[in-house]
């Protein structure tokens, strides 16, 4: 990452404030979202009903109030990022790995080790049923998403980011689940022994 990437974009550029708006349309159902999604960059944010993880309620989407902002994210493919990691495989996606750990005392999702903890593919597919439930996309088409998302996040405060967020009761929430979903497959396997 260059300089010029990791120097965030002030709220007052009317650039930050055009991808802003961009990501605050009314939300898109994810059926929807997977349908339209582009294959070039850009940002997408996830969006919640206020009754969805109220103990982490983010701010209010513009276009739609009854939605809370919940976690930012950047791709190089908006389709493959969202389609292929967020909505299928909890070992490429930090948010699956995230809402899994938050929802595993009600929801029991079951977790096995590969080369890191992953739910079970029964579960994988219970985790994308309640993620088309209960959540809502938006996104932006651009060249180079990583110069706006610290700012971002400075800016909007997700409360399932981590990465570029103020200290705070959310990111503890959000540190104890990613720790619980963690340990939920048990100690690392050692190497197989020799005969």
């Amino acid at each position: 990452m260059t300089a010029a990437e990791r120097t965030p974009r002030g709220p007052e550029s009317a650039e930050l404030r055009q991808v802003v708006g961009g990501l605050n349309v009314a939300p898109v159902a994810l059926a929807a979202a997977a349908a339209g999604l582009p294959r070039s960059g850009g940002l997408y944010a996830w969006w919640a009903p206020p009754s969805v993880l109220p103990e982490l309620s983010g701010s209010a989407n513009t276009a739609d109030p009854g939605h809370r902002l919940l976690y930012l994210g950047i791709a190089t493919s908006l389709r493959t990022r969202i389609v292929g990691n967020h909505l299928a495989r909890s070992g490429s996606s930090t948010l699956r790995r995230t809402l899994a750990g938050l929802l595993l005392p009600v929801h029991g999702y079951r977790t096995v080790w590969t080369d890191r903890v992953v739910l079970v593919p029964a579960d994988e597919q219970r985790l994308t049923t309640w993620m088309g439930d209960n959540l809502r996309l938006t996104w932006w088409t651009c060249d180079n998403p990583r110069e706006y998302e610290f700012s971002l996040i400075a800016a909007l405060a997700p409360p399932l980011n981590i990465d570029g967020a103020a200290p705070g009761e959310h990111r503890t929430v959000v540190k104890n689940a990613r720790a619980a979903y963690a340990a939920s497959a048990g100690p690392r396997p050692g190497p197989a022994p020799t005969m």
